[in-house]
């Protein structure tokens, strides 16, 4: 990512709009990041807010989830061309009678009044279902995907036990968040499309895979142990305590690392990173942590970043 140093830039939001993304925290984070890096490192990517906003020579970015890495694949495969993506995604929304707000297909008044708080999800609810039913015969069509997640509840990716996806329709829709997201998404990608490289397997394995320098630098936003987030119900107490403990090995190996998380939450506290993290430099973040189940929700939690780079 060749980007002229000291120069001043916006945060650039992911367009997968995650619910814990770190767009919100990317102005904090940025200024503990280390000022060199030659290869950016992270295990969990996620929507990919961390790595739109870090300046490196070159990017290697993993995740468990197929499905995230396969939009991350599809969307950036249109890095030269947007104009054809829009016509694939416009035509989407179209053929299932969408609302997008973007170009001026909306609800009406009646409707908006009526449901003043889920106008959208009642106006988009048929054709949600009927396109999420559509892509579940399949699932080889990551547009449609990138729909359902845009127009779903809180822009999660959840399946069933039978591996459908079976996330209710949300009061969102396509709108100029969206737009320039996937704009400045395909226009970062065209800038770098020779230094990223997606890898598609758990954190140990790509660790484990890869050469770090001393000059790299990892950053992980893993799942938090104490919340109950969706992405977070398979992370226990020993896969915390494994985490740490590969961390110590990074820093023995003279990796230079970053890593947030989440320490009190809802009453709970979490003792095995909290102890662990008093070996290196901890920073509290102002992170207004939201719930997964209700995103106007704040809850009384504190995050922070632990890192072993002097600041």
């Amino acid at each position: 990512m060749k980007k002229e140093k000291g120069v001043a830039m916006d945060i650039i939001r992911s367009p997968f709009f995650y619910v814990g993304d770190k767009y919100k925290l990317m102005k904090q984070l940025k200024k503990l990041f280390p000022q060199n890096i030659d290869t950016y490192i992270e295990p969990f990517c996620g929507g990919g807010s961390s790595f739109l906003n870090t300046k490196a020579n070159n990017c290697l970015l993993n995740d468990i989830d197929s499905n995230v890495i396969a939009l991350h694949n599809t969307i950036s495969q249109y890095s030269n061309n947007a104009e054809m993506l829009f016509k694939v995604l416009y035509d989407i929304i179209d053929n299932y009678n969408l609302s997008c707000s973007f170009k001026g297909i909306t609800t009406s008044e009646d409707l908006k009044k009526k449901y003043p708080k889920t106008y959208y999800a009642k106006y988009n609810k048929q054709g949600y279902i009927k396109l999420r039913a559509d892509y579940n015969k399949n699932k080889n069509d990551m547009l449609k995907l990138y729909i359902l997640l845009i127009y779903g509840f809180n822009h999660m990716i959840r399946f069933n036990a039978k591996g459908d996806f079976n996330l209710p329709v949300g009061n969102v829709d396509f709108n100029k968040n969206v737009v320039n997201a996937l704009h400045n998404y395909l226009k970062f990608m065209k800038q770098n499309e020779n230094y990223i490289s997606f890898y598609n397997t758990d954190y140990k394995g790509f660790l484990n895979s890869i050469s770090i320098q001393k000059n790299d630098f990892v950053f992980l936003d893993p799942p938090y142990l104490i919340s109950m987030s969706e992405y977070n119900k398979l992370w226990n107490e020993e896969k915390e305590k494994e985490l740490c403990g590969m961390l110590d090995k990074l820093n023995e190996d003279g990796v230079r690392f970053g890593i947030t998380n989440l320490i009190n939450h809802k009453g709970k506290t979490n003792h095995t990173f909290l102890e662990w993290s008093q070996k290196y430099n901890r920073f509290d973040i102002n992170s207004n942590y939201i719930s997964f189940n209700d995103n106007t929700v704040k809850e009384n939690s504190k995050e922070i970043y632990v890192t072993n780079v002097s600041a």
